[in-house]
């Protein structure tokens, strides 16, 4: 048996184009699965149906025109081209006889000749995960509690390392900017002792939370469901099961907001120079309850 993530993302052919999977809802969040694993989930089938291990995954697009449930789901896939160091495969994924789902292009490419530097840097002075409050930690007493989403519950923990806690009425909230730390509770590790890089795809879908940081606790209840995401994966190796994310929301009006994330690898003992694994963007939207 594999991790969680392994199990969910396997994919097999049902037909020429065709591939099928199986989403645990232990990857629900309210009331769908999260919409990066389910993206993981379509890569991974348009990665088989290009079946080019010299090109590996640059960049991806995902615009989520339908929900799509935990259970199980199929992949139609199509190879757009395959050329000799760079390919485009695009897919739809849905829930057997739904009319649409999640749709997702993917650009897969070799290395090649190109010049090399990060200008891009993340927060300095950020504590280590073990000096910073759990998502799961319980609120101070007074605040109302939820119950936990099963993908924050046991799938994937996150810890504040710069910003507000969103009980936090009185400080000024100045900036649409967070840190946090990241993991999976089963890390995806590979043969060769790398995290799987499809498991960024998951950990780059959580901004909205730049927004709440930017807005405070409110006395009405509101989501921010996905529009898009896009996620740069930037062929590092990705070694620390601690992931760092900077993340902000650029802009918010009419019901929308757009928002990214930079993912950063510390290396195995978190005092490595910074490396950037992955820049993802996103636009999301507003409801209210």
């Amino acid at each position: 048996m594999g991790t969680p993530f392994e199990e969910t993302t396997t994919v097999r052919a049902v037909g020429p184009g065709r591939w099928a999977a199986d989403v645990d809802p232990g990857w629900d969040l309210r009331p769908v699965p999260q919409g990066g694993v389910v993206t993981a989930v379509a890569l991974r089938a348009l990665a088989a149906e290009l079946d080019d291990p010299t090109q590996r995954l640059r960049t991806l697009h995902t615009t989520f025109a339908a929900q799509v449930a935990s259970g199980p789901v199929e992949v139609e896939a199509e190879v757009l081209r395959h050329g000799r160091t760079m390919s485009q495969v695009r897919g739809e994924l849905r829930n057997p006889g739904a009319a649409r789902g999640h749709l997702t292009t993917a650009v897969f490419g070799a290395g090649r000749r190109g010049f090399a530097f990060t200008d891009l840097a993340p927060p300095t002075d950020v504590p280590p995960p073990d000096a910073c409050p759990s998502f799961r930690d319980p609120p101070p007493p007074g605040v109302p509690t939820f119950d936990p989403m099963p993908f924050w519950a046991g799938r994937v923990e996150g810890r504040l390392a710069a910003g507000l806690p969103p009980w936090d009425a009185s400080s000024p909230r100045e900036r649409a900017e967070r840190c946090q730390w990241y993991r999976f509770d089963e890390p995806p590790v590979r043969a060769d002792g790398t995290l799987d890089p499809l498991g960024l795809v998951v950990l780059a879908d959580v901004m909205p939370g730049a927004v709440g940081e930017r807005v405070g606790p409110s006395d009405e209840m509101w989501f921010a469901p996905s529009v898009d995401l896009t996620v740069h994966l930037l062929g590092e190796p990705w070694r620390s099961p601690w992931v760092l994310g900077h993340n902000t929301a650029r802009h918010a009006g009419d019901g929308y907001a757009s928002v990214d994330m930079a993912l950063w690898d510390l290396g195995p003992g978190l005092d490595d120079p910074p490396r950037l694994l992955a820049y993802a963007t996103q636009v999301c939207l507003f409801t209210f309850a």
